[in-house]
């Protein structure tokens, strides 16, 4: 079996966001960036099904060279290899450019099951694993909390709002899995030092066939047109109890001042 884990770099949420004023776009080298961490479920998920069934696993990232070191994260938990299609034409894709990239790269692979994350912690649409798996004309299993593989047959428990759905599919399929489906492992030392030397296979949009005007800013359909930065915090107020039981009073007069009652 061949499993794909497509994988993100993104800005360390705990971190400061920098917009670029030129393109009105956030500034991804400005800040500290980390291997999106709903990714880690996807990975463990796959790293389980290595385990249990002998699955090679590949990571796939989109992103600047500068993003090897988020690949190599990846790979220390074990993965077999990666692929890394990286092109400046891509800067500024929006959720229907990333996906048909990686469609693009899937479909130059062999595999038998892509797991990705539900959604990426800088953009939160939850839209690609879909978008991909419908340019691929394969089966969707979204929002999975419970992932089982029989042969070519994939079962999945899926989650919504009044519990989930069992829903099942021949393979090969996408998946994306929600951070309910498995408690993540640490890389081990064995897995840090052994992920500088796993293969990487990197590409172009020109290797996949992927058009320049088909992706990045100019085809993306969300348009930021202006931003605001984040105001200073304000101090706070202080009320002081002289233990005459007027702070109470003044406590009061605060919250109602504030709409708190």
């Amino acid at each position: 079996m061949k499993v794909i884990v497509p994988v993100k770099r993104v800005p360390d949420t705990a971190g400061e966001k920098v917009i670029d004023e030129s393109t009105n776009t956030m500034d991804r080298d400005a800040g500290e960036t980390v291997l999106c961490p709903v990714n880690e479920f996807a990975i463990e998920e796959a790293v389980k099904l290595k385990e249990s069934t002998g699955a090679e696993v590949t990571v796939l990232l989109i992103g600047p060279e500068e993003a090897q070191s988020t690949i190599r994260k990846a790979l220390s938990y074990g993965l077999d290899g990666a692929i890394q299609v990286t092109d400046e034409a891509i800067t500024g894709s929006d959720a229907i450019g990333t996906a048909r990239i990686l469609a693009a790269a899937l479909a130059d692979v062999e595999f038998d099951l892509v797991i990705f994350g539900n959604q990426s912690t800088d953009a939160r649409t939850s839209l690609v694993p879909a978008a991909v798996a419908e340019l691929l004309d394969l089966p969707s299993l979204t929002y999975a909390r419970f992932l089982e593989i029989d042969g070519d047959a994939i079962t999945v428990h899926r989650e919504h709002e009044e519990g989930w759905d069992v829903v099942e599919s021949t393979l090969p399929a996408v998946v994306s899995v929600v951070e309910a489906i498995n408690e993540p492992r640490y890389p081990n030392f064995k897995g840090i030092m052994a992920a500088k030397s796993k293969p990487l296979d990197v590409k172009s949009l020109a290797d996949l066939g992927v058009e320049p005007d088909q992706v990045g800013m100019g085809d993306a359909s969300a348009t930021m047109y202006e931003f605001t930065s984040r105001p200073p915090k304000a101090a706070g107020t202080i009320v002081e109890d002289d233990g005459s039981g007027a702070a109470a009073s003044d406590l009061a007069d605060w919250m109602e001042e504030q709409k708190f009652i």
